[in-house]
């Protein structure tokens, strides 16, 4: 079963969650805004990303913008601000065993789910 990182809110999360059901993908929902990730679990799907904290930043984000443009902060700062700032996570993150994956773009997620 495919987990996916949702906020509601984005459109390009909730299209995806369409195409999975169309596509008679099980998956999970995980609302990131009503239920934060931890700082181990950021770690962990980082982990599952291969990536670092900046890849899954959304630094288009007004809020981002306003508060955290052109700070120098460790990869332990901005793990914490995601955490306490869940809407600046990208979105949405697909999950699937020891592997995860931003959910754009859907050619991307199409290949992930096959």
């Amino acid at each position: 079963m495919i987990k996916v990182l949702h906020n509601n809110s984005c459109s390009k999360s909730r299209a995806i969650l369409e195409h999975l059901d169309e596509n008679n993908v099980a998956f999970e929902i995980i609302d990131i805004i009503e239920n934060p990730l931890s700082e181990t679990e950021l770690k962990t799907v980082l982990k599952k990303m291969n990536a670092d904290v900046h890849a899954i930043t959304r630094k288009n984000d007004p809020f981002f913008r306003e508060k955290f443009e052109g700070q120098e902060l460790s990869e332990e700062e901005w793990i914490k601000i995601l955490v306490e700032n869940p809407s600046l996570i990208q979105r949405p993150i697909l999950i699937k065993g020891p592997v995860a994956m931003l959910g754009r773009p859907i050619e991307n997620v199409r290949l992930f789910i096959e």
